[in-house]
């Protein structure tokens, strides 16, 4: 038996304000769990995305997320649940006022080849992007997997991430 409080955990770098790993305090392998808090304006991921092996569940605490997909926006509130099938596109979204809490709970533990869409200024289109650590800080940096352009800089508890 593995027990954590989520209070006790580091912060990940993500377009979340609160985003904790739980899948190694808890000694899990064969899912992942993760918990986050958003405020207005956060998101769950870094791209609207998909996975060639997990599928996802996020499961709304507090609060309303909403979720693009491919067939438009869907809005998850408190206590609903929401399933994301292996290689089906979605990003999840705090549109509203008030936090969203969550867990995000994915199965199995591996994700397979991801696919990250963002918008690229320079490319005028949304490209496959690839995540990264900057050298000189503690940030995430998206960047176009066609031209290399930056499309988006995150850092631990920053909402500054999105790049028009």
């Amino acid at each position: 038996m593995e027990r954590v409080s989520v209070d006790d955990l580091e912060d990940s770098v993500q377009p979340a304000t609160v985003m904790r790993h739980l899948t190694d305090p808890l000694g899990l392998t064969d899912m992942a769990i993760n918990y986050y808090e958003l405020e207005p304006g956060d998101s769950f991921g870094f791209a609207y995305h998909s996975h060639e092996v997990q599928e996802e569940v996020f499961y709304v605490i507090e609060g309303t997320a909403t979720f693009d997909t491919e067939d438009g926006p869907v809005e998850v509130g408190a206590g609903e649940a929401i399933r994301f099938g292996r290689e089906e596109l979605q990003r999840g979204w705090n549109h509203g006022d008030e936090r969203v809490v969550a867990l995000a709970l994915g199965a199995p533990l591996e994700y397979g080849t991801q696919v990250k869409l963002r918008h690229c200024p320079n490319c005028g289109e949304k490209t496959d992007q690839e995540l990264e650590g900057a050298e000189d800080e503690e940030a995430v940096v998206a960047r176009c997997k066609r031209c290399g352009t930056e499309t988006g800089r995150w850092y631990r508890g920053s909402m500054d991430g999105e790049v028009p």
